[in-house]
């Protein structure tokens, strides 16, 4: 049967914008969905990083450096990857457009900017917008998500999300945009990392109602490319302790300096029947320990294999990583976009309610730095 085509425009050659060309390049890994995504348009100021999709995905029919003339073209969709002081500019123009739009994390620079940008939303629900958020794919986090919506950890008395890396930890590496409150945000790691360990924990309505923030800038100055220093402006690591709503502790951290990780996200759900935890730095591993009155408390580790939201061409026991979890997060963005709330897969991208979530908290988070106390939400 032939498959639905979406016409897709990318607004941002950048990595991000490959790894979406890379997915779809690879659909027909995928087993089970009636959609397919088709880049046919690209959108960069940088006429290098259009010409690696010119010269790599033959579908593309449009490279512009203005964006308007993408979003006046046919396209259906749009993934739009770029800085942050951007996202509100264009992911407005691409609502108005009525062109789907799948979204970066933050969402907007900050609280204002995004709640903008969810007055758009709203104003056009025929047009369905998602934010970008992969981790969640991974067949550990899956088999975490039945637990949750099963019920098997009883009284849940604590969560822990994380996502660490340490990209940051060289002092001699040049400063880029994520260092400047101009373009990235006062949120600084928060805001880049952020949706990342929020994504599970809002999805299950474990919504913190307060947050007490530890926030560090450990790197004052980096190499500006020019032989002199430029100030580094925003966070490097920020951890925040959360009350969530059901009363319980819910530990947020967000790390560009974390020594030794390369791209590290964990979950960790203790409760009174069953503990769970797992990590990308042991991407076929899950750790359980459920727990009997009287029985011995032992964890227990199960190797997974290929058991995604989306059944894929890869046998079973065969490792999963970070490219399949990207094409898995785009096949949850298709699903939805043909077929709403009949979709094929289990799990939805992360939505603009909770990215305008996120938004609050580390709002929230900022204020709670600067008076050195706890701070609820809004």
């Amino acid at each position: 049967m032939a498959k639905r085509q979406i016409r897709f425009g990318i607004i941002g050659c950048g990595l991000m914008g490959r790894e979406f060309a890379s997915a779809a390049g690879r659909w027909c890994h995928l087993l089970e969905l009636d959609v397919q995504p088709v880049i046919v348009a690209v959108c960069d100021p940088n006429p290098q990083a259009m010409g690696w999709f010119t010269e790599n995905v033959p579908s593309v029919q449009l490279a512009t450096a203005d964006y308007r003339e993408l979003l006046a073209s046919d396209v259906d969709a749009v993934y739009c990857a770029v800085p942050h002081n951007l996202h509100e500019e264009l992911y407005l123009a691409t609502i108005q457009a009525g062109k789907h739009l799948f979204a970066e994390k933050p969402f907007g620079i900050d609280l204002p900017a995004c709640e903008r940008i969810m007055e758009e939303v709203r104003a056009h629900p025929e047009v369905l917008v998602r934010c970008s958020s992969e981790f969640p794919f991974y067949p550990g986090v899956q088999r975490i998500a039945k637990m949750i919506e099963a019920g098997a950890f009883g009284t849940v008395f604590e969560v822990v999300s994380s996502f660490c890396h340490s990209s940051d930890l060289d002092p001699n590496k040049p400063i880029n945009w994520k260092r400047r409150i101009a373009t990235n945000g006062e949120y600084g790691c928060m805001g880049d990392l952020g949706m990342h360990v929020c994504h599970v924990p809002f999805r299950y309505g474990w919504i913190p109602r307060d947050v007490r923030a530890l926030l560090s800038k450990i790197v004052p100055e980096r190499p500006d490319g020019k032989g002199g220093m430029a100030p580094c402006e925003t966070w490097d690591n920020a951890t925040l302790a959360c009350t969530s709503e059901q009363g319980f502790p819910l530990i947020m951290e967000t790390k560009r300096i974390s020594p030794g990780d390369t791209n590290s996200w964990s979950l960790r759900v203790y409760g009174t029947k069953l503990s769970a935890e797992f990590s990308t730095k042991h991407p076929k591993t899950l750790r359980t320990l459920p727990y009997e009155s009287g029985q011995p408390q032992a964890w227990r580790e199960e190797d997974l294999g290929q058991d995604s939201a989306y059944h894929v061409v890869t046998g079973h026991i065969f490792e999963f990583g970070f490219s399949d979890s990207i094409l898995q997060m785009w096949a949850a963005f298709l699903d939805e976009l043909a077929n709403r709330d009949a979709m094929v897969g289990p799990f939805r991208c992360a939505t603009p309610d909770e990215a305008l979530l996120s938004h609050r908290l580390f709002t929230a988070a900022l204020e709670s730095q600067r008076s050195g106390t706890v701070v609820r939400l809004n």
